[in-house]
């Protein structure tokens, strides 16, 4: 493998390569030779514990010979790369390791080892949120043009919609939430023949002064279920609870993960949203501070306005409509865990679209959320929430 490809593969797929090119991949004409694409789990003196993106630990050894380089961010080339040392090395750093693999497949023989510190990703990760927070923008897929390469999308709160036309262009970056994925910035390379009316859509990018017309940097898109009902079971030690939903008028089971956000609204939050929601929209645009629908939660941009905490005016049209962003509101809330949910709590949930049955992932889980579901129409996409993950974007997202 000439070294020159490793380059071109860095330069076009950091971070995308380190989410998605599987470890273990062996090299054409070399039987013996691997890759692992991971974090850093552990280090013992020359010896590493590197989890994969699959999730599996495989043991690297760095000899003396194993060439060690550090990346920033983005960078285009590893001609601008650094030469790093073992030292240098810490848990939660990203690499990219090439060597040879012995008889036991989850061991790895480093000759080259790429490190992205963990700190310089997590500053990069902080300026990307921004970027979407300020240059976003989300709603629901009414219609998509694969000849134009336009997508349609419907952008509402509170029974007030806006029709927006996203152009893509053969420079936009087009990423999809895998099934039962909860993490944004684990959405996969992705194509436009895979967006389809219906679907959750986030664009990155330039809007026009009217707000009809938005040319992509980047868009991510996704199928994801919404669910709003009451609990009728938990169970802590599987981490599930099954839930009646009031949408599908099915009892579903919703595995709840780590990565899944978990929140309770304070009961005055929860009564000025259900006035809201009776109130409707107020000159034309969306009551501040209440749930947008499922597209408009997608959005990103400064809330203009709005009584919840954290509300900032200025927002542009289309960024965050009149009313607060209610995903931004939930992000500011303490993080409840599953033992604060019990049967009987009404909750709505954001969840993957899952595979075969009615078993889902949460993305979102809200509770205390009785009055807005007194409030809103069974069913209504209007009391549905934002599935979008702005925990920490990762090549833009």
């Amino acid at each position: 493998m000439k070294f020159r490809i490793t380059s071109a593969i860095v330069a076009f797929l950091w971070p995308v390569l380190c989410l998605a090119v599987p470890s273990g991949v062996q090299q054409p004409g070399s039987a013996s030779q691997a890759k692992v694409v991971g974090t850093i789990k552990s280090l013992n003196g020359n010896n590493l514990v590197v989890t994969s993106d699959e999730g599996k630990e495989v043991q690297v050894t760095v000899q003396d010979s194993t060439r060690l380089l550090q990346v920033n961010p983005g960078q285009a080339d590893l001609k601008q790369a650094v030469t790093a040392s073992l030292q240098d090395l810490q848990t939660g750093d990203r690499v990219l390791v090439r060597g040879s693999a012995g008889p036991d497949p989850k061991a790895l023989t480093a000759s080259t080892l790429i490190v992205m510190k963990k700190i310089d990703l997590e500053a990069r990760h902080q300026r990307e949120r921004q970027d979407w927070q300020r240059r976003g923008i989300g709603g629901l897929v009414s219609a998509v043009d694969p000849e134009t390469g336009d997508v349609t999308i419907s952008v509402t709160a509170m029974g007030v919609k806006k029709v927006v036309v996203v152009h893509t262009t053969k420079n936009t970056i087009i990423r999809r939430y895998a099934p039962n994925s909860v993490k944004f910035d684990a959405a996969k390379p992705s194509t436009l023949a895979e967006i389809k009316p219906g679907d959750q859509l986030r664009a990155r990018g330039t809007r026009s002064e009217d707000g009809s017309q938005f040319t992509a940097e980047e868009i991510v898109s996704g199928s994801f279920r919404n669910i709003a009902g009451t609990v009728s079971a938990i169970d802590a030690a599987s981490g599930t609870m099954s839930v009646a939903d009031n949408i599908s008028k099915k009892t579903v089971q919703v595995k709840v993960t780590p990565e899944s956000q978990l929140r309770k609204l304070p009961a005055p939050m929860a009564q000025r949203v259900a006035m809201r929601l009776k109130g409707g929209s107020q000159e034309g645009g969306a009551s501040a501070g209440a749930p947008p629908s499922s597209g408009a939660a997608a959005r990103t941009g400064p809330p203009n306005g709005g009584n919840f905490p954290g509300a900032r005016s200025g927002a542009p049209e289309g960024a965050g409509g009149a009313g607060g962003d209610f995903q931004q509101v939930l992000s500011r809330l303490p993080a409840s865990a599953l033992s604060d949910f019990q049967k009987g709590d009404a909750v709505m949930i954001v969840s993957t679209e899952g595979g075969e049955g009615d078993d889902v992932t949460a993305i979102t889980v809200v509770g205390g959320v009785e009055p807005i579901l007194t409030a809103a129409p069974k069913g209504s996409r209007d009391m549905v929430l934002s599935p979008w993950s702005l925990s920490a974007p990762e090549g833009g997202g």
